[in-house]
């Protein structure tokens, strides 16, 4: 099957991508989750509007790239969340709050998707993330999650 991604894909690809999966996997877990529309000839004038969205968002260059990368590896971050007795947190820490926790303490537009966490944070304490700046340019940022 052939789609047209719309979001970042892990190990598939980035937004405005032309990308061959197995139909399955498409049908069911793809294009209902709205990552991906269905590759047509009229879907394929949509791949210029999304690859410039894309640029739009995306770091400038290689060297900006490090700049970021810098900026997020000085110092923790921390990020406040609900926290009951014993320190479990009501649900997990999501990658929105994680994001907007590196913009405030960076100055730099963190989006969501650039981060990938192992595991699902549930419990208050120092954890490390990895934020992907560039195709070639990954930072791993310590979090400390305290509670609100």
């Amino acid at each position: 099957m052939k789609l047209i991604l719309t979001q970042e894909v892990t190990g598939l690809g980035g937004p405005g991508d032309v990308v061959e999966v197995k139909d399955g996997y498409g049908r069911n877990y793809l294009v209902p989750r709205g990552v991906a529309i269905r590759w047509t000839r009229g879907a394929e004038k949509t791949v210029e509007s999304i690859k410039q969205a894309r640029s739009a968002r995306a770091v400038r260059d290689q060297a900006h790239a490090e700049e970021i990368k810098a900026k997020l590896e000085a110092t923790a971050v921390n990020v406040k969340v609900r926290a009951g007795a014993g320190g479990r947190l009501f649900g997990a820490v999501t990658m929105a709050e994680i994001a907007g926790a590196l913009s405030e303490s960076s100055g730099e537009a963190v989006d969501k998707r650039t981060i990938a966490s192992k595991n699902p944070i549930k419990a208050l304490g120092n954890h490390e993330v990895t934020v992907k700046l560039h195709d070639e340019v990954s930072a791993t940022v310590a979090l400390n999650v305290v509670p609100a």
